[in-house]
């Protein structure tokens, strides 16, 4: 099987990493314009269905020998991290119909607070006082902007698209963790044609059980369809997964900081969605929280994979 440890690093990983947060930021302006027509599950379920389409023919044709050797503990794991991807989409997206993009994206963008406390979690390791200090800040933050959001009148449910935006945070949390641990045996387009199909594969089990049409969309949504699939999947999101096998993950986390400004700009520029002083405070309190969190015991984070030439 050909080993992650031989991929070449064509471009720069913080650069790249720098490309996947441009990219994922027009994320939920296209999200926006799409449910205008269509409901959140269908736009989840082609995001990544044809991320997965266009994926296939390269993964068959020069990748097929390392899909033929992956071990059933490896698909099992693929699956996993597809269904915590599918529950971030639909959980996130859906939280677009009842709050704000800068709430919503502030708070989907709490996930490395909840990557560092289960990274923890799962090796045991007591949670120290400055976890626990980064927590309360980013619990304040979320309080704050759900009271800010509710004051602002932009929606009868504010509470409801904050909550589902924290859901999505947590569910790919599980994906982040997932993808690191495949990351370093796995190539970067065998993974993420697994993930995202099995993703696909449970976006669109959910729209038919929710009884979503999938289908008499305006020419014009299926557009914004594509733009979804190519530029936040394909571009943003493998950008990231390419990244977890040159950086850690933290670093990682710490830079998908930027998503929330480059977000809100966007939404300021085509949706006319300007955040209020007291968004902006919850938010600041939110980004300290992660930092903070983040910063604590350096020499317990992870190192980025070694590097081999290549034969």
């Amino acid at each position: 099987m050909k080993n992650i440890l031989r991929e070449k690093r064509s471009i720069p990983p913080r650069l790249a990493l720098g490309i996947g947060i441009l990219a994922v930021s027009s994320g939920s302006i296209f999200v926006r314009f799409a449910q205008a027509d269509a409901p959140s599950l269908a736009i989840a379920a082609f995001r990544l269905s044809l991320a997965t389409l266009f994926l296939l023919p390269v993964a068959w044709l020069r990748y097929r020998r390392e899909f033929c050797e992956l071990k059933p503990r490896e698909w099992g794991w693929a699956l996993a991290s597809g269904f915590f991807l599918a529950l971030h989409f639909a959980t996130w997206i859906t939280s677009l119909e009842y709050t704000s993009v800068a709430s919503s994206v502030v708070l989907v963008s709490t996930s490395p607070l909840w990557v560092a406390l289960a990274a923890r979690l799962f090796l045991d390791e007591p949670l120290t006082p400055t976890l626990m200090v980064g927590l309360s800040l980013a619990t304040v933050g979320s309080i704050v902007i759900s009271f800010a959001e509710a004051r602002s009148g932009f929606s009868a449910k504010p509470l409801l698209g904050n909550t589902l935006a924290l859901a999505g945070a947590l569910a790919v949390s599980g994906y982040w963790l997932i993808g690191r641990r495949l990351r370093r045996h796995m190539s970067l387009i065998p993974y993420v044609t697994m993930v995202y199909g099995f993703s696909a594969l449970f976006l669109l089990a959910a729209a038919l059980f929710f009884r979503q049409p999938l289908a008499g969309f305006r020419p014009s949504t299926y557009g914004w369809f594509l733009l979804l699939a190519l530029v936040p999947q394909l571009l943003g999101h493998s950008a990231f997964n390419w990244s977890l096998a040159h950086l850690p993950a933290a670093f990682i986390a710490i830079a998908t900081l930027g998503e929330p400004i480059g977000a809100a700009i966007l939404a300021l520029i085509f949706l006319n969605e300007s955040p209020s002083l007291l968004k902006i405070t919850a938010a600041a309190l939110i980004m300290a929280g992660i930092l903070l969190a983040l910063r604590q015991n350096p020499a317990g984070i992870e190192n980025p994979l070694p590097r081999k030439s290549s034969p």
